[in-house]
């Protein structure tokens, strides 16, 4: 039990990479609070409690200041403490393009929830996690902040580079005080997000010639990783970003 006595705030907790670390943390002993802006996060916290577990639903907007404070106080009030923090919700928009193509309101919503959340998630949740002794703090980010693509999601991409420099610099700022900040940075999976866009053999091919694994990896796999960055295995790690995107970054030519 990796998480034992833990409380965990996970955001986007309602599918894909949230709710596969949901229901990965509570296995390991955390009490999880979900946290979504669908109801359907709802049904994460019941399958934890049906499974033994404890869970805690709150439906937020992480890109509301109000609704970020709250999540972070029914955090506390449900289980005592808060001792990870998981900034995993995030957005990617169909009208994202390059520059010329993509819309000011594309922009501004991809950062208000992108960015904007992660911060707001670290305002309110470090000081809970200071409460607590310390603690780790996990932002989602993505392979994109390392390389560009000819297939351009400019405000995500922007987005996602936004969220690992400020992962370096809360770590910075916050390491003496015992409370961990890494990023993690999945590469292309095969979640709602990702293939909605991907919605044709042709676009899926186009994508999966540059993983030198061959294949799309799946939300599981990066909860495993979260995992890791949230619990004691992780202790010496802080301002890092964990790449898990089956070799994309580390690729010039791929195998044919």
């Amino acid at each position: 039990m990796q998480l034992a006595n833990k409380v965990a705030l996970i955001t986007g907790a309602a599918s894909g990479i949230g709710l596969e670390a949901a229901l990965l943390f509570a296995r390991e002993g955390a009490k999880v609070v979900a946290v979504d802006i669908s109801e359907n996060g709802q049904e994460t916290a019941e399958r934890i409690r049906a499974a033994g577990g404890q869970a805690h639903f709150v439906r937020a907007d992480v890109s509301k200041a109000a609704d970020a404070e709250r999540m972070i106080q029914e955090a506390e009030q449900a289980f005592g403490q808060l001792d990870i923090l998981f900034n995993n919700a995030g957005i990617s928009h169909a009208e994202d393009d390059d520059a010329i193509h993509t819309s000011e309101p594309v922009w501004d919503v991809t950062f208000d929830v992108n960015v904007k959340g992660v911060f707001l998630g670290c305002k309110y949740g470090i000081p809970a996690l200071r409460r607590a002794g310390g603690g780790a703090v996990i932002n989602t980010a993505s392979f994109v902040a390392f390389l560009g693509a000819a297939t351009p999601q400019l405000a995500y991409t922007a987005s996602k580079g936004a969220v690992l420099s400020m992962t370096r610099e809360l770590a910075v700022i916050h390491a003496r005080e015992n409370i961990r900040v890494n990023a993690l940075c999945p590469g292309p999976l095969q979640t709602e997000l990702l293939m909605k866009y991907l919605d044709t053999p042709e676009k899926r091919q186009r994508r999966l010639v540059h993983i030198p694994m061959g294949r799309f990896g799946q939300a599981s796999e990066i909860a495993q990783a979260a995992l890791f960055l949230a619990s004691p295995a992780s202790s010496f790690m802080t301002g890092a970003a964990l790449l898990v995107d089956g070799g994309i970054t580390a690729a010039y030519v791929t195998p044919e």
